[in-house]
Protein backbone atom coordinates (compact mmCIF):
# COMPACT_ATOMS: atom_id res chain seq x y z
CA UNK A 1 0.00 0.00 0.00
CA UNK A 2 1.16 3.67 -1.41
CA UNK A 3 2.10 6.17 1.62
CA UNK A 4 -0.47 8.42 0.47
CA UNK A 5 -2.88 5.64 0.64
CA UNK A 6 -2.00 5.00 4.20
CA UNK A 7 -2.30 8.82 4.69
CA UNK A 8 -5.88 8.81 3.40
CA UNK A 9 -6.77 5.75 5.27
CA UNK A 10 -6.08 6.91 8.53
CA UNK A 11 -7.65 9.95 7.97
CA UNK A 12 -10.75 8.31 6.85
CA UNK A 13 -10.62 6.59 10.16
CA UNK A 14 -11.52 9.86 12.47
CA UNK A 15 -15.08 9.58 10.74
CA UNK A 16 -15.75 5.20 11.05
CA UNK A 17 -19.41 4.45 11.88
CA UNK A 18 -22.31 2.44 10.38
CA UNK A 19 -25.41 3.20 9.00
CA UNK A 20 -28.85 1.94 9.44
CA UNK A 21 -32.37 3.00 8.19
CA UNK A 22 -35.72 2.23 9.35
CA UNK A 23 -39.32 2.15 8.58
CA UNK A 24 -41.37 2.16 5.33
CA UNK A 25 -42.92 4.52 3.27
CA UNK A 26 -45.07 4.94 -0.09
CA UNK A 27 -42.95 6.39 -2.82
CA UNK A 28 -44.91 9.97 -2.74
CA UNK A 29 -44.23 10.20 0.74
CA UNK A 30 -42.28 13.36 2.24
CA UNK A 31 -41.44 13.90 6.12
CA UNK A 32 -40.18 16.93 7.51
CA UNK A 33 -36.16 16.30 6.06
CA UNK A 34 -37.24 17.39 2.12
CA UNK A 35 -35.01 20.12 1.67
CA UNK A 36 -32.97 19.57 4.21
CA UNK A 37 -30.75 16.17 3.62
CA UNK A 38 -29.14 16.04 0.48
CA UNK A 39 -30.83 14.11 -2.26
CA UNK A 40 -27.02 12.76 -2.93
CA UNK A 41 -26.58 9.83 -5.32
CA UNK A 42 -25.69 6.26 -3.91
CA UNK A 43 -24.81 2.70 -5.20
CA UNK A 44 -25.51 -0.26 -3.01
CA UNK A 45 -23.71 -3.43 -2.94
CA UNK A 46 -25.76 -4.92 -5.63
CA UNK A 47 -24.63 -2.05 -8.01
CA UNK A 48 -28.25 -0.55 -7.90
CA UNK A 49 -28.21 3.36 -7.56
CA UNK A 50 -30.41 5.14 -5.28
CA UNK A 51 -30.73 9.22 -4.41
CA UNK A 52 -30.53 9.72 -0.71
CA UNK A 53 -33.24 10.77 0.82
CA UNK A 54 -35.91 9.67 -1.84
CA UNK A 55 -34.74 6.36 -1.74
CA UNK A 56 -33.48 5.99 1.72
CA UNK A 57 -35.17 8.46 4.20
CA UNK A 58 -38.10 10.28 2.91
CA UNK A 59 -41.25 9.42 5.34
CA UNK A 60 -39.28 6.77 6.78
CA UNK A 61 -37.80 6.00 10.67
CA UNK A 62 -34.10 6.27 10.01
CA UNK A 63 -30.81 5.92 11.96
CA UNK A 64 -27.51 6.21 9.97
CA UNK A 65 -24.02 6.38 10.09
CA UNK A 66 -20.18 5.15 8.17
CA UNK A 67 -17.96 2.96 7.91
CA UNK A 68 -14.91 1.27 5.71
CA UNK A 69 -13.91 -2.03 5.33
CA UNK A 70 -10.79 -1.84 5.31
CA UNK A 71 -10.58 -0.08 8.86
CA UNK A 72 -8.90 -2.53 11.78
CA UNK A 73 -10.52 -1.62 14.66
CA UNK A 74 -13.91 0.14 15.24
CA UNK A 75 -15.76 -0.54 12.12
CA UNK A 76 -15.68 -4.09 12.35
CA UNK A 77 -16.63 -4.37 16.31
CA UNK A 78 -19.28 -1.75 15.25
CA UNK A 79 -20.71 -3.88 12.67
CA UNK A 80 -20.67 -7.20 14.90
CA UNK A 81 -22.78 -5.18 17.20
CA UNK A 82 -25.14 -4.08 14.84
CA UNK A 83 -25.46 -7.50 13.41
CA UNK A 84 -26.82 -8.14 17.25
CA UNK A 85 -29.00 -5.05 16.61
CA UNK A 86 -30.53 -6.98 13.74
CA UNK A 87 -30.94 -10.02 14.98
CA UNK A 88 -33.48 -8.26 18.47
CA UNK A 89 -35.15 -6.47 15.59
CA UNK A 90 -35.69 -10.03 13.92
CA UNK A 91 -37.85 -9.70 10.42
CA UNK A 92 -38.78 -6.89 11.27
CA UNK A 93 -36.18 -5.85 8.91
CA UNK A 94 -36.76 -5.61 5.54
CA UNK A 95 -40.07 -4.73 6.26
CA UNK A 96 -40.70 -1.46 8.38
CA UNK A 97 -37.14 -1.36 9.71
CA UNK A 98 -33.92 -0.91 7.07
CA UNK A 99 -30.47 -0.38 8.09
CA UNK A 100 -27.60 1.12 5.96
CA UNK A 101 -23.99 1.72 6.16
CA UNK A 102 -21.88 4.31 3.62
CA UNK A 103 -19.05 4.20 2.94
CA UNK A 104 -16.07 6.81 4.07
CA UNK A 105 -13.92 5.13 1.39
CA UNK A 106 -15.88 5.02 -1.98
CA UNK A 107 -12.37 5.00 -3.88
CA UNK A 108 -11.60 1.52 -2.63
CA UNK A 109 -15.14 0.36 -0.94
CA UNK A 110 -17.11 -0.88 -4.76
CA UNK A 111 -20.12 -2.11 -4.12
CA UNK A 112 -18.02 -5.51 -4.85
CA UNK A 113 -16.33 -4.81 -1.71
CA UNK A 114 -19.16 -4.01 0.24
CA UNK A 115 -21.03 -7.14 -0.78
CA UNK A 116 -18.22 -9.18 0.41
CA UNK A 117 -17.85 -7.02 3.58
CA UNK A 118 -21.59 -8.08 4.20
CA UNK A 119 -20.97 -11.95 3.42
CA UNK A 120 -18.08 -11.98 6.27
CA UNK A 121 -20.45 -10.88 8.83
CA UNK A 122 -23.40 -12.65 7.74
CA UNK A 123 -25.61 -10.14 7.33
CA UNK A 124 -29.46 -10.56 6.40
CA UNK A 125 -31.65 -9.64 4.11
CA UNK A 126 -32.72 -5.52 5.03
CA UNK A 127 -29.32 -3.93 5.39
CA UNK A 128 -27.87 -2.39 2.73
CA UNK A 129 -23.63 -0.88 2.53
CA UNK A 130 -23.40 1.83 0.17
CA UNK A 131 -21.28 4.02 -1.74
CA UNK A 132 -20.99 6.84 -3.62
CA UNK A 133 -18.59 9.99 -4.26
CA UNK A 134 -16.27 10.82 -1.47
CA UNK A 135 -17.08 14.62 -2.02
CA UNK A 136 -20.94 13.62 -1.59
CA UNK A 137 -20.29 11.41 1.61
CA UNK A 138 -18.40 14.21 3.00
CA UNK A 139 -21.63 16.79 2.72
CA UNK A 140 -23.76 14.26 4.09
CA UNK A 141 -22.00 13.62 7.09
CA UNK A 142 -21.77 17.32 7.71
CA UNK A 143 -25.39 17.67 7.33
CA UNK A 144 -26.16 15.05 9.72
CA UNK A 145 -23.92 16.05 12.44
CA UNK A 146 -21.50 13.13 12.08
CA UNK A 147 -18.69 14.93 10.86
CA UNK A 148 -16.00 16.62 12.69
CA UNK A 149 -13.27 19.13 11.44
CA UNK A 150 -10.93 18.97 14.02
CA UNK A 151 -10.49 15.33 14.08
CA UNK A 152 -10.14 15.14 10.48
CA UNK A 153 -6.08 14.98 10.57
CA UNK A 154 -3.42 12.04 10.85
CA UNK A 155 -4.00 10.69 14.32
CA UNK A 156 -6.19 7.93 15.02
CA UNK A 157 -9.26 9.22 16.61
CA UNK A 158 -13.10 7.79 15.66
CA UNK A 159 -16.24 9.53 15.47
CA UNK A 160 -18.25 6.42 16.73
CA UNK A 161 -21.93 7.76 16.87
CA UNK A 162 -24.96 7.04 14.86
CA UNK A 163 -27.80 9.21 14.38
CA UNK A 164 -31.30 8.29 14.12
CA UNK A 165 -34.54 9.83 13.47
CA UNK A 166 -38.40 9.61 12.23
CA UNK A 167 -38.68 11.79 9.21
CA UNK A 168 -42.49 11.64 9.42
CA UNK A 169 -42.03 13.30 12.98
CA UNK A 170 -38.68 15.18 12.28
CA UNK A 171 -37.44 13.46 15.56
CA UNK A 172 -33.47 12.68 15.91
CA UNK A 173 -31.29 10.97 18.58
CA UNK A 174 -27.22 10.43 18.49
CA UNK A 175 -26.62 6.86 19.88
CA UNK A 176 -23.17 5.23 20.15
CA UNK A 177 -22.90 1.97 18.55
CA UNK A 178 -22.25 0.20 21.80
CA UNK A 179 -25.03 0.75 23.52
CA UNK A 180 -26.51 -2.53 24.73
CA UNK A 181 -28.11 -4.22 21.29
CA UNK A 182 -31.76 -4.46 23.49
CA UNK A 183 -31.78 -1.08 24.11
CA UNK A 184 -30.95 0.33 21.05
CA UNK A 185 -33.30 -2.52 19.19
CA UNK A 186 -35.87 -0.93 21.62
CA UNK A 187 -34.98 2.70 20.91
CA UNK A 188 -34.92 2.13 16.49
CA UNK A 189 -38.16 -0.80 16.75
CA UNK A 190 -40.61 0.65 19.28
CA UNK A 191 -39.85 4.19 20.77
CA UNK A 192 -39.05 6.41 17.37
CA UNK A 193 -42.03 4.91 16.46
CA UNK A 194 -44.08 6.92 18.79
CA UNK A 195 -46.15 4.11 20.39
CA UNK A 196 -47.63 2.99 16.63
CA UNK A 197 -45.75 -0.19 17.52
CA UNK A 198 -47.66 -2.52 19.65
CA UNK A 199 -44.85 -4.05 22.70
CA UNK A 200 -46.26 -7.78 23.19
CA UNK A 201 -45.26 -9.05 26.86
CA UNK A 202 -44.50 -4.94 27.88
CA UNK A 203 -43.55 -5.10 31.32
CA UNK A 204 -44.08 -1.99 34.40
CA UNK A 205 -41.40 0.27 35.15
CA UNK A 206 -42.66 -0.56 38.56
CA UNK A 207 -41.58 -4.36 38.09
CA UNK A 208 -37.88 -3.10 36.84
CA UNK A 209 -35.40 -4.95 38.52
CA UNK A 210 -32.77 -3.19 40.19
CA UNK A 211 -29.33 -2.01 37.49
CA UNK A 212 -26.56 -4.42 38.01
CA UNK A 213 -23.45 -3.19 39.71
CA UNK A 214 -20.88 -3.63 36.88
CA UNK A 215 -17.20 -3.97 37.30
CA UNK A 216 -14.41 -2.22 34.83
CA UNK A 217 -14.03 -5.30 32.90
CA UNK A 218 -17.60 -6.80 33.08
CA UNK A 219 -18.15 -3.16 31.25
CA UNK A 220 -15.63 -3.44 28.88
CA UNK A 221 -16.83 -7.24 28.15
CA UNK A 222 -19.93 -5.97 27.31
CA UNK A 223 -19.48 -3.07 25.55
CA UNK A 224 -16.39 -3.99 23.64
CA UNK A 225 -16.28 -8.22 23.51
CA UNK A 226 -19.46 -9.28 23.32
CA UNK A 227 -20.92 -8.65 19.98
CA UNK A 228 -18.42 -11.72 19.08
CA UNK A 229 -17.31 -13.53 22.04
CA UNK A 230 -19.31 -15.30 24.99
CA UNK A 231 -18.26 -17.00 28.31
CA UNK A 232 -19.71 -19.98 28.83
CA UNK A 233 -22.27 -19.66 25.97
CA UNK A 234 -20.47 -21.36 22.97
CA UNK A 235 -18.73 -19.83 20.29
CA UNK A 236 -20.41 -17.84 18.05
CA UNK A 237 -19.60 -17.12 13.95
CA UNK A 238 -17.50 -14.47 14.78
CA UNK A 239 -15.31 -15.73 17.89
CA UNK A 240 -14.52 -18.18 20.08
CA UNK A 241 -15.89 -19.17 23.20
CA UNK A 242 -13.59 -17.17 26.14
CA UNK A 243 -14.11 -19.70 28.64
CA UNK A 244 -11.17 -20.10 30.89
CA UNK A 245 -9.13 -18.33 27.99
CA UNK A 246 -7.06 -16.83 30.84
CA UNK A 247 -5.71 -20.31 31.88
CA UNK A 248 -5.65 -21.41 28.20
CA UNK A 249 -3.74 -18.84 26.66
CA UNK A 250 0.13 -17.52 28.17
CA UNK A 251 -0.51 -14.43 29.94
CA UNK A 252 2.09 -12.48 28.15
CA UNK A 253 0.78 -13.85 24.60
CA UNK A 254 -3.14 -12.69 26.47
CA UNK A 255 -1.92 -9.27 27.20
CA UNK A 256 -0.55 -8.35 24.16
CA UNK A 257 -3.23 -10.14 21.74
CA UNK A 258 -5.67 -7.78 24.07
CA UNK A 259 -3.66 -4.75 23.45
CA UNK A 260 -2.98 -4.99 19.40
CA UNK A 261 -4.00 -7.85 17.59
CA UNK A 262 -3.42 -6.13 14.37
CA UNK A 263 0.26 -5.78 14.61
CA UNK A 264 0.44 -9.96 15.78
CA UNK A 265 -1.48 -10.26 12.62
CA UNK A 266 0.81 -8.24 11.19
CA UNK A 267 3.71 -10.39 12.06
CA UNK A 268 2.15 -14.13 11.44
CA UNK A 269 1.64 -15.06 14.83
CA UNK A 270 0.78 -18.38 14.34
CA UNK A 271 -2.20 -18.39 16.89
CA UNK A 272 -3.59 -14.65 15.06
CA UNK A 273 -3.83 -16.59 12.29
CA UNK A 274 -5.50 -19.45 12.87
CA UNK A 275 -8.24 -17.55 14.44
CA UNK A 276 -8.09 -15.18 12.06
CA UNK A 277 -8.61 -18.04 9.50
CA UNK A 278 -10.92 -20.59 11.66
CA UNK A 279 -13.40 -17.12 11.81
CA UNK A 280 -13.98 -16.17 8.74
CA UNK A 281 -11.35 -13.96 7.68
CA UNK A 282 -12.93 -11.22 10.07
CA UNK A 283 -9.64 -9.51 12.37
CA UNK A 284 -9.77 -9.62 15.49
CA UNK A 285 -9.91 -5.13 15.96
CA UNK A 286 -7.59 -3.24 18.22
CA UNK A 287 -10.13 -1.78 20.65
CA UNK A 288 -7.20 0.86 21.70
CA UNK A 289 -7.47 -0.20 25.44
CA UNK A 290 -5.31 1.03 27.97
CA UNK A 291 -3.06 -1.23 30.45
CA UNK A 292 -5.48 -0.97 33.27
CA UNK A 293 -8.64 -1.79 30.86
CA UNK A 294 -6.82 -5.14 29.74
CA UNK A 295 -5.99 -6.24 33.40
CA UNK A 296 -9.72 -5.14 34.36
CA UNK A 297 -11.00 -7.26 31.35
CA UNK A 298 -8.54 -10.19 32.17
CA UNK A 299 -9.43 -10.46 35.91
CA UNK A 300 -13.17 -10.52 34.43
CA UNK A 301 -12.73 -12.96 31.93
CA UNK A 302 -11.31 -15.05 35.37
CA UNK A 303 -13.96 -14.68 37.37
CA UNK A 304 -16.67 -15.35 34.89
CA UNK A 305 -14.94 -18.50 33.75
CA UNK A 306 -15.09 -19.13 37.70
CA UNK A 307 -18.00 -18.50 38.28
CA UNK A 308 -19.62 -20.42 35.12
CA UNK A 309 -17.23 -23.72 36.41
CA UNK A 310 -18.24 -23.54 39.79
CA UNK A 311 -22.62 -23.63 38.81
CA UNK A 312 -21.72 -26.00 36.36
CA UNK A 313 -20.39 -28.01 38.98
CA UNK A 314 -22.68 -27.71 41.47
CA UNK A 315 -25.44 -28.61 39.24
CA UNK A 316 -23.53 -32.27 38.12
CA UNK A 317 -23.42 -32.53 41.71
CA UNK A 318 -27.05 -31.56 42.57
CA UNK A 319 -28.34 -33.72 39.91
CA UNK A 320 -25.94 -37.05 40.71
CA UNK A 321 -26.97 -36.68 44.40
CA UNK A 322 -30.75 -36.75 42.64
CA UNK A 323 -30.00 -39.85 40.78
CA UNK A 324 -28.47 -42.03 43.93
CA UNK A 325 -31.46 -40.97 45.77
CA UNK A 326 -33.70 -42.20 43.28
CA UNK A 327 -31.80 -45.52 42.47
CA UNK A 328 -32.39 -45.90 46.63
CA UNK A 329 -36.10 -45.86 46.66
Amino acid sequence: MSSTRKSKIIRLLAGCTIALALGSRSPASQGMGAGYFPNIPLITHEGEEVLFYDDLVAGRTVAINFIFTSCPDSCPAETAKLVRVQEELGDRVGKDIFMYSISIDPEYDTPEVLKAYRKKFSIKPGWTFLTGEEDDIIFLRKKLGLYMEEIQNEDNDHNLTFIVGNDRTGKWIKRSPFDNPKVLANLIGFDLFGGQIFRKNAKSYANAPAAPDFTKGDYLFRTRCESCHTIGGGETRLGPDLIGVVERRDPKWLFRWLKEPDKMLEEGDPTAIELFRRYQEIAMPNLRLEDQEIDALIEHMRNESLRIRGRLASNAKRDRESIGSQRGR
